[in-house]
């Protein structure tokens, strides 16, 4: 019933002529979470010609977004659409029927293996409804590897050059300016996981690093699957991390950015291991955004952590 309200609420703001004030720029570009967003950003470096409008907003939980008619209407109108395309951006679909397959960018796409999502020991068991035939997702966090974003950031720039050949030139130099920053943080990584004690490592929460653990070759323990809407574990899955802990004296235990961190802290006041974040960058804080934090920055911040980590 919400989406028919919706799409009933899109048509009339399109009847009448309602625009959004991605309208003002003459490449309008508008994209659903913070990844999505700095890689554009970084393409475009904030060319005052172009318009980007991110949806989710920072701070925002990604996983419970829904979208207003006005962000309806700025996808609709966008000369470039730019999503990830996995479990959390499923309301897109019915959005992209009557749009020009040119203007429409799914992230997925840009990379070249998809990983399903796995269940490691002592994961707690997602639900699911008995009437409900589950199907097999493939985790939808593919630029938590550099190796993979270096792929999206060179398939985005083709598309935009496309799309935008009067800002072709200053894209190329852009993307390739950007991939150097991001090879340099993927060189780090390389180099802390070759000089590490340890190869893995223990969340306690989501695990939206799937791609990042098999692009380094780390293992991993952690309380729910990346894309979980569970939040609260079972006994036996933090009495599992606790002991996993506890058993291979792992110094971090690792909580996700915007969790509570509830579940890091009880292991952690069980075992002594420190807790630091590492971010997946699903969203960001609004002061990271603020402060204007970008992926490699971020990257970098988690290249220490795993650093740590690993000792």
């Amino acid at each position: 019933m919400l989406k028919k309200i919706s799409l009933f609420i899109l048509s009339l703001l399109l009847m009448t002529g309602c625009t959004t004030e991605t309208r003002k720029k003459s490449f309008n570009i508008v994209v659903t979470n913070f990844p999505c967003y700095d890689f554009v950003r970084a393409i475009t470096k904030n060319d005052q010609d172009i318009s980007i409008k991110m949806l989710i907003k920072p701070g925002m939980d990604s996983h419970s977004y829904e979208p207003s008619p006005q962000d309806m209407v700025a996808i609709k109108e966008s000369d470039l659409f730019f999503y990830v395309g996995g479990e959390s951006d499923e309301w897109v679909d019915s959005l992209l029927d009557d749009m020009d397959s040119k203007r429409i960018v799914k992230m997925l796409n840009l990379v070249s293996h998809l990983q399903h999502e796995e269940h490691v020991e002592g994961m707690e068991e997602e639900k699911h409804e008995e009437h409900d035939e589950h199907e097999e997702e493939y985790d939808e966090h593919v630029w938590t590897s550099p190796k993979n974003a270096i792929e999206i950031v060179y398939g985005l720039n083709k598309r935009m050059c496309a799309l935008d050949q009067k800002h072709a030139s200053k894209f190329n130099e852009n993307t390739e300016n950007y991939i150097k920053q991001i090879a340099s943080v993927d060189s780090s990584f390389k180099q802390i996981v070759k000089q590490a004690k340890r190869k893995d490592i223990v969340v306690g929460d989501r695990f939206p690093l799937l791609y990042f653990a098999k692009e380094y070759g780390l293992t991993y323990s952690a309380a729910f699957p990346g894309c979980s809407e569970q939040t609260e574990p079972s006994a036996s899955t933090i009495s599992y991390l606790i002991d996993k802990v506890k058993k291979d004296h792992n110094p971090v235990i690792f909580k996700i950015e915007l969790s509570n961190g509830q579940i890091s802290r009880t292991i952690s006041e069980e075992t002594g291991a420190k807790v630091c974040t590492i971010q997946s960058m699903h969203n960001v804080s609004a002061e990271d955004f603020d402060n204007g934090e970008t992926y490699v920055s971020i990257m970098r911040k988690n290249a220490k952590a795993v650093k740590e980590a690993l000792q």
